[in-house]
């Protein structure tokens, strides 16, 4: 007897191809949506850091009575060997009292005994968006020059920079800078720089920068190290040029400025989405500020005795 053949219950090979066509269409509508809470979340984590930065300052200044020296360095730029810095510091307040001791505040912070301290990845000083940061990389300048650092993402807003006299708040040209140009926390060493007292912010702990993000996506060596504490490796000082807010070294060298390489070391920026960064302040709080801010605004911020009226409610 004649049977008429049936058809197979499996999909044809145009119905597979419209299928997948279909799941691809999907993947490339909600890759979009994932990317972007991704980097909330990254984002997220970054600005919690900063927050624990910031109260972690704020209780060694109720405990010593003082901010946490931006570094300590007795001596001219560039050779001299350095002592602490704040990241040091402040690191019982972080919970991290066992790294403390590990770090032998009598020996140079390039010596040594403090090898493993200089060497240990901190998650708590780490933005989760840079590259490649618990990989030890070498600075590129100063005593610490190709000795291993474990990266940071984190920096002390030393004050504003001096274009006149090419001077900074992180080294011995302190000295070359308006007074009350000076940051929360800055180069100590240099008579008539000490730390400061939260008494000092008469523009008002709200209306001052802390600490900042950089990191650079070329030129590594002069990234962020949260360790290092010779001049501008984990404080940058603020500048008026707009090439200085970059996540690249290399672009901001490459760009037109004066004083050459100089500022582009004391940069400030993130790989963050959405053109900005997050910025630790005096009071605690923690606010995104668009690469897009008006250079007086945030050279104003950067100084804590600089008497401007400013505001970031526009940022």
């Amino acid at each position: 007897m004649y049977r008429a053949p049936t058809r197979s219950g499996g999909f044809t090979l145009i119905e597979l191809l419209v299928v997948i066509s279909i799941i691809g269409i999907l993947i490339a509508l909600l890759l979009p949506a994932v990317q972007s809470a991704r980097e909330a979340a990254l984002r997220l984590q970054c600005s919690n850091n900063l927050r624990q930065i910031a109260l972690a300052v704020a209780n060694y200044e109720v405990s010593f009575r003082t901010l946490p020296p931006g570094n300590i360095t007795e001596g001219p730029c560039c050779g001299t060997k350095s002592g602490a810095t704040w990241t040091l510091s402040i690191l019982p307040q972080l919970e991290q009292q066992a790294l403390f001791d590990r770090y032998n505040f009598k020996a140079f912070n390039e010596d040594a005994p403090n090898k493993t301290v200089r060497e240990t990845y901190m998650a708590a000083y780490v933005c989760p968006s840079d590259l490649k940061t618990n990989r030890l990389g070498s600075p590129e300048s100063g005593p610490g020059a190709g000795i291993p650092y474990m990266p940071g993402s984190y920096r002390a807003v030393s004050g504003r920079t001096n274009p006149a006299t090419n001077g900074y708040l992180d080294n011995s040209e302190a000295k070359d800078v308006p007074s009350h140009w000076r940051g929360a926390m800055h180069h100590v060493g240099t008579p008539g720089f000490t730390s400061e007292r939260m008494k000092n912010l008469i523009d008002g702990a709200s209306n001052s920068l802390l600490v900042g993000e950089y990191t650079t996506t070329t030129y590594t060596n002069r990234r962020t190290f949260w360790a290092y504490s010779y001049a501008s490796y984990n404080q940058s000082s603020m500048s008026m040029e707009s090439r200085t807010l970059n996540t690249d070294y290399q672009t901001c060298i490459d760009s037109p400025g004066a004083n050459g390489p100089n500022p582009c070391k004391r940069s400030f920026g993130s790989l963050h989405r959405g053109k900005g960064l997050n910025f630790a302040l005096c009071d605690g709080s923690v606010r995104w500020i668009s690469m897009q801010i008006d250079l007086t605004t945030l050279n104003a911020l950067a100084t804590i005795a600089g008497r401007e009226v400013v505001s970031l409610d526009n940022y």
